[in-house]
């Protein structure tokens, strides 16, 4: 199977001098996701955690939202110019009414952001079985700040290649539960909602979840989707994330980090 690394040598340039050297960089590649042997959509991520990523993609989509809706997950025909398998293909089986895939999307999803439109805006009110607004989780500002710093500490793929975003599921207590990383923020994301799908967590109520770079509104909306009261970031959100969270009543943190944050909705769960 790929790996999440690669080693490539490089000429090394520190002022006048040059020299080579090895450098490890983050894996990309492209993954196939289909339903039933029907493709759905093709996302460009760092390999590993594949079948969590569909996981939480389907999550994210509102096309499973239990474990037991998840009957399979599994890779199929995807081969090298060698005929070896390239694991670049997982196939679902959903249980209950198939999905109309027609809906959904049927794109390429960069590694740079997921899609959003105004369908995605106008489908998180149908979509979305779990309402944030009544969570009632309370988080100690004080345990708030140390979040960055445990997330960073797990992320072992950033030490050798500062090329991956990383996103962390955190309990009540502060307790880091899940840790993914990816070199697209969104695929990260589904990584962590993925596994709590497989591992019959969800809804993630009272739970945390933060994201290495900034928040857009795609992953507040995957928050959301998961059943998440919290949503932070050590960089900024976007204004229609804000937006989102705001109407959903999650709450969203922005620049987390040295001891410092900006809470944009919901301030009253941060004591």
């Amino acid at each position: 199977m790929a790996r999440a690394t690669e080693r490539r040598r490089v000429m090394r340039l520190r002022g006048d001098e040059r020299s080579a050297r090895p450098d490890s960089l983050a894996a990309e590649e492209p993954l196939e996701i289909r339903i039933g042997g029907e493709a759905l959509t093709v996302t460009m991520r760092t390999p590993g955690h594949d079948f969590d990523l569909v996981a939480g993609f389907l999550v994210g989509e509102g096309l499973v939202g239990a474990v037991e809706e998840l009957a399979a997950l599994r890779y199929c025909a995807g081969t090298d110019a060698d005929g070896a398998n390239t694991y670049n293909v997982v196939d679902a089986t959903v249980r209950g009414a198939r999905p109309a895939l027609s809906a959904h999307r049927n794109l390429l999803t960069t590694s740079a952001c997921g899609l959003c439109g105004r369908d995605t805006v106008d489908a998180v009110r149908t979509r979305s079985r779990w309402d944030v607004s009544t969570d009632p989780l309370r988080v100690p500002a004080a345990l708030l700040y140390e979040l960055p710093e445990r997330l960073r500490a797990a992320q072992r793929a950033f030490d050798s290649t500062g090329g991956l975003h990383a996103a962390g599921l955190f309990a009540p207590d502060g307790t880091l539960l899940c840790v993914r990383e990816d070199v697209g923020r969104h695929n990260a994301v589904d990584k962590v909602v993925g596994w709590a799908l497989r591992e019959g967590r969800l809804p993630l109520t009272g739970h945390l979840l933060l994201v290495s770079g900034r928040a857009s509104f795609e992953l507040t909306q995957k928050a959301a989707l998961a059943g998440l009261p919290l949503l932070a970031a050590v960089s900024a959100p976007s204004s229609l994330a804000v937006d989102l969270a705001e109407e959903l009543g999650l709450t969203l943190v922005g620049f987390l980090r040295e001891r410092t944050a900006n809470v944009y909705t919901r301030p009253d769960r941060i004591g």
